[in-house]
């Protein structure tokens, strides 16, 4: 762990007059975000590859019919999809900010 918060501390800098325990602390939260990021975006890539597509396509052609089932189950695992999918986009866009908001802090000292 040590080598990964070396490796993102020669990207990252604390400030013009960084303390030890400030640097340590700042690396931290800034690998957290990272790793955050990182699986918010692998899952909403998974959930969103495993998404059926809206369109009939091809079976507009053969002369499909919806039956009862066919119609509710939009509202069952389809929905799922669709709210998780925004949750993990909603959620990769907050650490995002969050992980600007802290270089912009970082290393140009602008804002608290």
């Amino acid at each position: 762990m040590t080598e990964a918060m070396r490796m993102f501390g020669n990207l990252l800098v604390s400030g013009p007059f960084p303390t030890p325990e400030t640097e340590t602390a700042y690396h931290i939260v800034c690998l957290i975000l990272l790793i955050a990021m990182l699986i918010c975006a692998l899952v909403a890539i998974i959930i969103v590859l495993f998404q059926p597509g809206n369109s009939t396509g091809i079976d507009a052609l053969g002369g499909s019919s919806e039956t009862f089932f066919g119609k509710n189950k939009g509202r069952s695992m389809e929905s799922r999809m669709k709210k998780w999918t925004i949750i993990s986009l909603v959620a990769l866009a907050i650490c995002a900010i969050i992980f600007f908001v802290l270089q912009l802090n970082g290393v140009w000292g602008i804002g608290g």
